[in-house]
């Protein structure tokens, strides 16, 4: 009987740090579930966009506010651009190769989009090239010094329903306009607001002292399409156009039928 008490007691002694961690992992765990709730918590506030949404196709759906007024250097370089167009170049972009259009192209291509939130975050699903803009709103600066990348580094904060969003860090590769790419002050501010339940309106703002003698607004309209989904975009699957380095169509494909009988 001494026997079997003392091997009961060995046994409890053997459980007791077992219980023990797993009850401060189940508490770890409480406590992270409530974490998540009250992060979400906010992401419940904002306005509700879910669904997918299309660019359409026509010129109506890609408008501007006024004209782009351009600096003389900037007027330089685009009437440079149209005097390689008229001697046969820059009639393709890098794009031909697979190259995301970057900001504010990649907004205004005709390719669904789709915006997913998670706490601190807007993110905005492209179905172009795969694309993801990821937008925080945690109340983060824009970097002072930041890496240039296609689509940039964005911050954000909502004003009401209107989600406003800075942009800074376009990596020079990006073609804003026909002629003229990004340079380090270039910035955008959008202001993307529900106007409508089937309609969504993205108003860019573009500002760079180097280029544009005052601001240059462009306006991206969207609309909800209940039934679509997004699909998978991979450039280089069977991609059958090209150019090279002065913006000349480099693949030429041939007559298809030769070689048919008539």
């Amino acid at each position: 009987m001494a026997l079997r008490t003392t091997t009961l007691v060995r046994g409890m002694r053997l459980c007791l740090p077992a219980m023990l961690v797993m009850s401060v992992f189940v508490g770890a765990a409480g406590a992270q579930e409530v974490g998540r709730a009250a992060d979400y918590a906010e992401v419940m506030q904002w306005p509700d966009w879910s669904g997918v949404w299309s660019p359409g196709v026509s010129a109506a759906s890609r408008t501007t506010a006024t004209p782009p007024k351009l600096t003389p250097q900037a007027q330089a370089l685009v009437d440079a651009f149209e005097a390689g167009k008229a001697r046969g170049e820059n009639l393709q972009t890098q794009a031909a190769n697979c190259v995301p259009n970057g900001m504010p192209g990649i907004m205004r291509l005709p390719y669904p989009l789709e915006f997913v939130y998670s706490p601190g975050r807007v993110n905005i699903l492209i179905e172009t090239y795969s694309q993801v803009r990821r937008i925080y709103v945690d109340g983060r600066a824009l970097p002072e010094d930041p890496d240039p990348f296609f689509n940039g580094h964005s911050v954000g904060r909502w004003e009401g329903d209107t989600l406003v969003v800075d942009t800074v860090g376009i990596s020079p590769m990006v073609s804003i306009l026909p002629g003229l790419h990004a340079t380090p002050t270039t910035r955008f501010q959008e202001r993307i607001t529900r106007v409508a339940p089937d309609r969504l309106v993205d108003e860019i703002t573009i500002t760079d002292p180097a280029l544009f003698a005052e601001p240059y607004v462009m306006v991206q309209n969207y609309t909800l399409q209940p039934d679509w989904e997004m699909r998978e975009y991979v450039c280089q699957e069977n991609n059958r156009d090209g150019a090279d380095e002065q913006g000349r169509p480099s693949m030429d494909l041939g007559d298809p039928f030769a070689g048919l009988d008539d």
